[in-house]
């Protein structure tokens, strides 16, 4: 994903970030903590990632992470290709 030929450059650039300290976490030797992705949106050129880390049972922090596909030989910003929207589509939140 993200090649479309030779020469032709394109990325996922982070457009926003926005992270919740909902509690405070302990440091203990050999813990594994445990972080939970999905998507929550997939739009046209962007879609937004949920991550929460999770100690003790309960959420941590909590971030939305919304990334946007860029063109760097054209400098802006691009539509998601069918196989990325298949892709990042199989990450959807599940309907409540």
């Amino acid at each position: 994903m993200g090649d479309r030929g030779p020469g032709h450059r394109t990325a996922l650039i982070l457009a926003r970030l926005e992270v919740d300290y909902l509690r405070q976490l302990y440091y203990r030797v050999g813990e594994r903590l445990v972080v939970r992705s999905w998507v929550r949106r997939l739009g046209t050129k962007s879609f937004t990632i949920r991550q929460e880390l999770i100690q003790d049972g309960e959420v941590a922090i909590r971030a939305d992470v919304v990334l946007v596909q860029f063109d760097y030989a054209s400098n802006a910003t691009r539509a998601l290709t069918d196989d990325e929207r298949a892709h990042w589509s199989r990450y959807l939140e599940p309907a409540d």
